[in-house]
């Protein structure tokens, strides 16, 4: 299993985070084949797409249309490993799709174009197969941690443009900090208050994957997306961090 590995001249701060990141032993428990890599950034330069992102995003097209020309999403090998995990905690994968598949279903007909760091993370989730979430590191309470909920936690969203609290339901899989879930579902629906931005300089992203998504691939993705994300701006620093079943 790959070693946490940093960039020379990341900055402390990015290493005390991924440092202080978890999951919990009842995660393992529920699907022992879980890995992550988490990939924390500094130095973002924000920006409109720009030629990079729109290569990016365009190959993770194609790379879908070659798929789905296949059979339908819910056959991708990959898709349906992380639908099944939905339902071993009660989801229902048809109403709450995980991000993965929610992506490949936009791709026939484009895939967003949001802004270019937004756009870069979206078109490597879709070339790698993987759930791959993004949150604002300035607007983290402490470190990630992916538990099994109370449902006590709060989640902050919208509806009907108002902001609601919300609470996930009990043992649901769900990423947060110290404040409260930041991602529900394992990799469902990000909560407001650490979204991306189009003023965001700092973020950590978060590669979830399960077999048959095996490790090379797993660290293939963060490569990918680590060499993508130094090129946003002349002064960025990447760190990254494994974590898989003890």
């Amino acid at each position: 299993m790959p070693e946490q590995t940093t960039t020379p001249g990341s900055p402390s701060d990015l290493h005390a985070v991924l440092e202080a990141a978890h999951v919990a032993s009842d995660v393992f428990e529920l699907r022992p084949d879980y890995r992550v890599v988490l990939v924390a950034v500094d130095g973002i330069e924000p920006g409109p797409g720009d030629q990079m992102s729109e290569e990016l995003l365009a190959a993770a097209e194609a790379s879908a249309a070659q798929d789905l020309a296949q059979g339908p999403v819910t056959e991708v090998p990959h898709v349906a490993a992380w639908r099944e995990a939905y339902r071993s905690f009660g989801a229902k994968p048809q109403r709450t799709r995980n991000s993965l598949e929610a992506l490949m279903r936009r791709a026939a007909a484009g895939l967003p174009r949001v802004n270019r760091l937004t756009d870069v993370y979206n078109a490597i989730s879709v070339l790698h197969r993987i759930p791959l979430g993004g949150e604002d590191l300035a607007r983290y309470d402490g470190a990630p941690r992916l538990v099994r909920a109370t449902g006590e936690e709060s989640f902050d969203t919208a509806a009907g443009g108002e902001t609601v609290l919300e609470h996930p339901d009990p043992g649901e899989v769900v990423w947060r900090d110290a404040s409260g879930v930041t991602c529900r579902r394992w990799n469902w629906r990000q909560c407001r208050r650490t979204a991306l931005t189009d003023q965001t300089t700092s973020a950590v992203f978060i590669l979830d994957a399960l077999e048959p998504l095996d490790d090379d691939a797993l660290q293939s993705a963060a490569d990918e997306l680590a060499a993508a994300l130094r090129r946003l701006g002349p002064d960025v620093t990447v760190a990254t961090r494994w974590i898989g079943a003890p």
